[in-house]
């Protein structure tokens, strides 16, 4: 009996990045059963690969004991004690991960092809077209191995049982769910408050509507929001992040900025909509699997510059707000035409 394939995927941060390998990783697992796969990632993450068979987690403490030259050593030190790889599979191909694979004793590895200078060509209006998907760069990646990756056949995670204590929460299902996550890391990415507010206003009056996010200033307006509709909850805060994915798995359709939540609904197949604000789909970060018509976009003949940058970190001033050329009742319209 030939000897089980050891692979080690790297893909550290950020969630939404790490929530796009699950997935590529899904169709590996299905597809190509004899591969035992080892992701380095942060504990935090963990969650995310709970139903992939023949997958575990080394976590990897980026910020503390392997911070660092010294820290990357100890952590290639402990990898390479408890495991022998076949081949590295680099999803993230930064400074990190290339100092991290100089240190593991396997000397075999491939890394994603990220089309750095396409994405700069993007954002500086020399080409507008769509680039290859950031899932289709993770495929590569394992096709670059043998492993053939058919995303246009997804396979998907199973919805979760909701446990009493989510039950508690968020009853018994008797009307359509929805899933609001309005934040994202950089406020040009965001619909501004006042729209959305508008949006869960009419949205409350048929349907559940769930709040997601995280951290205390974020909470506390979406506590706000709770109190001010009907048929609204604020998630955020009161679950471990294991409970979140098990509610949303359980959605109907997720309402998302370009950020982590909308990957998050993707991996289970739930329908998403996306609001874009300085970015664009064209850079590649479209939630898995989902119809162009699903990602709203700002009116491109005002914000000419748009993509302003690939990740939403930089923009000119009047930009900030310009996913309020969106108006409310599109982002109704479409929710509703998929419900």
């Amino acid at each position: 009996m030939p000897k089980q394939k050891h692979i080690l995927v790297i893909r550290l941060s950020a969630l939404g990045d790490v929530a796009m390998t699950v997935p590529v990783l899904k169709i590996l697992n299905q597809n190509y059963p004899e591969l035992k796969i080892t992701v380095l990632t942060r504990a935090f993450f963990k969650p995310l690969f709970r139903d992939l068979k023949n997958t575990t987690v080394f976590s990897a403490e980026v910020k503390t004991k392997h911070k660092g030259i010294f820290g990357l050593y100890k952590l290639a030190r402990q990898i390479s004690k408890e495991n022998k790889f076949y081949v590295i599979a680099d999803l993230h191909n930064v400074l990190r991960s290339k100092v991290l694979k100089k240190f593991l004793r396997c000397k075999r590895f491939i890394s994603i092809d990220k089309g750095r200078a396409e994405k700069r060509a993007l954002v500086s209006g020399k080409i507008v077209k769509q680039l290859k998907t950031t899932h289709q760069r993770y495929a590569d990646v394992f096709e670059a191995l043998g492993y053939k990756i058919d995303l246009s056949k997804p396979i998907f995670l199973d919805s979760a049982v909701l446990n009493n204590k989510v039950l508690s929460l968020v009853g018994e299902k008797s009307e359509k769910r929805i899933g609001i996550a309005p934040f994202a890391a950089h406020k040009g990415k965001m619909y501004p408050l006042d729209l959305i507010k508008k949006v869960i206003e009419v949205l409350s009056e048929n349907y559940q509507i769930l709040l997601f996010g995280g951290g205390k200033q974020e909470v506390e307006i979406l506590n706000k929001f709770e109190v001010e509709y009907k048929n609204t909850l604020n998630l955020a805060g009161k679950l471990s992040f294991n409970e979140e994915l098990d509610v949303i798995s359980n959605l109907d359709v997720m309402l998302s900025m370009d950020s982590g939540n909308g990957h998050l609904a993707a991996m289970f197949g739930v329908k998403v909509v996306t609001i874009w604000g300085v970015t664009h789909p064209y850079a590649g970060f479209s939630p898995f699997n989902q119809p162009q018509d699903y990602a709203l976009i700002p009116d491109l003949k005002k914000f000419t510059k748009i993509p302003t940058s690939v990740y939403g970190n930089k923009y000119p001033e009047e930009y900030e707000e310009a996913s309020r050329s969106i108006s409310p009742e599109a982002v109704v319209n479409k929710l509703k035409s998929i419900l």
